[in-house]
């Protein structure tokens, strides 16, 4: 089975043109510094990095599922494939296209994000698909969506009261919230509704997203001299993955037998390498945004080894 060890961050010249980009978007000093995309790079570039960082974070999140589900069949070698290219789909494709985009800014910045996001889901999209679950008949899915909203409530409080204290110099950033991990054995799908189904698959899609994006928080906030922001944003990013992804994982059906799983990231992958990032790079190098280009043609031939080192998998199960 082939390997593909997690490299360096970003290297050589692809480090030299990423480095350049992210100068001009994170701030020079840590504070409310504004969230912006980095002021060379064309609408369509930008559009196709946020695009690109939500494909990383939902393969994260699911290969992490996919080896978990390697384990429990005794497959370690395919379970540690999965996992290790789990981490090149966060540690390295996700954090550099953040970099480019300017995803991460100063510690209230970063709070300010989060704040909105989990205000979004708690008060508008979960109540909204707990409803149309219930409507359908789909309890159990009505029955998480509720109880993820509470959850996301609790996270928008948790990073209100981070922000104020930050803000105000008085208070303390709140402790990190308990994780409970869900497992997520294989199985059909436990919905009937084609509305249940795509709104878990949109619900999934966001926990991962917030997962990733909380990851590369927590590491500001740990390198800006803050650990407690940091407990908070690693606590709930867990949270995200371990409870939500994972629960709205279990009744989608995501985890099959590993010889589908290894057949689903196949696809993914061969997707991202033939068609989404080359034709991202080609969009890119016409737009002018040469470190992007050069970014995505290198994710392209990433996911082109991870297809291959799949599909190696997948023919010695036997």
């Amino acid at each position: 089975m082939t390997a593909y060890p997690i490299r360096a961050l970003v290297t050589g010249a692809l480090a030299a043109s990423v480095a350049m980009c992210a100068a001009s978007a994170a701030p020079a000093v840590d504070g409310p510094a504004a969230r912006t995309a980095i002021p060379t790079l064309q609408q369509q570039t930008q559009t196709n990095l946020t695009q690109s960082m939500k494909g990383e974070a939902f393969a994260n999140a699911s290969y992490t599922l996919f080896a978990a589900q390697a384990q429990r069949e005794g497959r370690p070698a395919v379970a540690d494939l999965f996992r290790r290219t789990a981490d090149v789909e966060l540690g390295e494709h996700f954090t550099q296209e953040a970099a480019l985009s300017g995803l991460v800014g100063g510690n209230e910045a970063n709070l300010t994000d989060a704040i909105t996001g989990e205000g979004y889901e708690t008060t508008t999209m979960y109540p909204t698909f707990a409803q149309q679950a219930k409507a359908a008949g789909d309890t159990a899915a009505a029955d998480l969506f509720t109880e993820i909203a509470k959850d996301e409530a609790a996270h928008q409080a948790a990073y209100q009261a981070a922000l104020t204290a930050l803000r105000n110099g008085k208070g303390t950033i709140p402790a990190p919230p308990a994780v409970n991990p869900v497992t997520v054995p294989a199985g059909k799908p436990k919905v009937t509704s084609a509305q249940t189904k795509a709104n878990l698959d949109t619900a999934m899609h966001g926990e991962a997203l917030a997962h990733a994006k909380y990851t590369l928080y927590a590491q500001h906030a740990q390198q800006s001299g803050n650990p407690a922001l940091a407990r908070l944003f690693t606590a709930v990013s867990n949270v995200e993955l371990q409870e939500h992804f994972s629960g709205e994982a279990a009744l989608a059906g995501t985890v099959g037998t590993t010889s589908q799983n290894l057949a689903t990231a196949i696809t993914g992958e061969t997707y991202e390498s033939q068609t989404m990032y080359p034709t991202f790079a080609q969009q890119a190098k016409a737009a002018g945004d040469t470190a992007a280009a050069t970014l995505f043609q290198h994710n392209a031939t990433d996911e082109a080894g991870h297809a291959q080192a799949f599909q190696t998998a997948r023919k010695g199960l036997g």
